[in-house]
């Protein structure tokens, strides 16, 4: 009796599920910085401001790599989520999250903003029938639980508001419908297409915006526009892209709970780059969103027969091969 050897491993480069874990890294340590960009350019530019000058540069960088590629306009059944996502997303979501950055400290923003995995969860299980693993909502719990005890530990600490705490409540919501309403339309259409045009979306939204953008541009030191236009080309055009690479390729609940790994990476970015100093406790609430994003993305080992590998996690047969 002849036994076949099982074939080798396929080289990284061609495994999706790796490629894709590597496009939710890309994604989460560029929505990071994202946040200690916007605490800085935020003393400079109105959040209506920047969030349009973030979108047009995002928009300009998304354009040149879509007409290279010649993808060409996505379908009519993916336009629907891709406008939905575009004004919650791109538009309202960046507006009042600079609005809320400017009330309170870049950590306790993210951390707030991180309502928004436990919403994408609920919503993608109720409207996209996504299912809720065990694992899931464990991990989900024990990283609530870290930015929980950032938020206390950053409380008395006097860099948050209540206004801007109910604003970032709102980018959340915001942030959770976009991310609900862009996973059926890239059943249709490709991560760029859905990216670049979301994010045209959002920027014709926040034209009204135009003229303070203008005059605000005209007095502003180059770093902060600097900071303005890194916003556009690396955290929308790059980040969102790689999210909706990933996002193809898994469900909403467990690409939201990617996510909670934000606050903690936030909160040691703002201690290099703006001085905000963390303490113990918040560091200790960093480990728990981190240990609970390690949970919520591992997967329970199946007994497989002798001499069988077992598949690892991949995309849906529907997404494969969709870039």
């Amino acid at each position: 009796m002849s036994t076949s050897r099982p074939s080798p491993p396929a080289p990284w480069h061609r495994r999706p599920g790796v490629l894709a874990a590597g496009a939710a890294t890309v994604t989460v340590v560029l929505w990071a910085s994202a946040f200690v960009s916007i605490r800085s350019a935020g003393e400079v530019y109105s959040p209506g401001a920047l969030a349009l000058g973030r979108l047009l540069s995002g928009t300009l960088a998304l354009g040149a790599i879509w007409l290279l590629r010649r993808e060409g306009l996505p379908p009519r059944p993916a336009w629907r989520g891709i406008a939905i996502s575009g004004l919650l997303w791109f538009g309202f979501y960046m507006v009042v999250l600079n609005w809320g950055e400017q009330q309170v400290d870049a950590g306790s923003a993210a951390l707030v903003v991180n309502v928004g995995p436990i919403l994408i969860a609920l919503l993608g299980a109720r409207l996209l029938g996504d299912a809720l693993p065990p694992r899931l909502l464990t991990g989900m719990a024990v990283s609530f639980a870290g930015a929980v005890t950032v938020g206390l530990s950053m409380s008395g600490e006097g860099g948050s508001s209540l206004f801007g705490v109910v604003l970032c409540l709102l980018a959340a919501v915001a942030y959770a419908g976009g991310v609900v309403a862009q996973k059926p339309a890239l059943a249709h259409a490709s991560a760029l297409q859905v990216t670049t045009f979301g994010c045209l979306v959002g920027a014709v939204l926040c034209l009204p915006f135009a003229g303070r953008l203008v005059h605000e541009a005209a007095g502003a030191p180059v770093s902060a526009t600097l900071n303005m236009v890194y916003l556009g080309v690396f955290p929308t055009a790059l980040a969102f892209t790689t999210w909706a690479y990933a996002l193809a390729r898994t469900t909403a609940g467990r690409m939201g709970a990617t996510t909670y790994a934000v606050p903690a990476l936030v909160v040691l970015m703002s201690w290099l780059a703006l001085g905000e100093v963390p303490g113990l406790l918040t560091l200790a609430g960093g480990a728990l969103c981190l240990a609970g994003v390690a949970v919520s993305r591992s997967r329970r080992r199946t007994a497989t027969a002798p001499g069988r590998t077992e598949p690892a996690a991949g995309p849906l047969p529907e997404d494969a091969g969709r870039v």
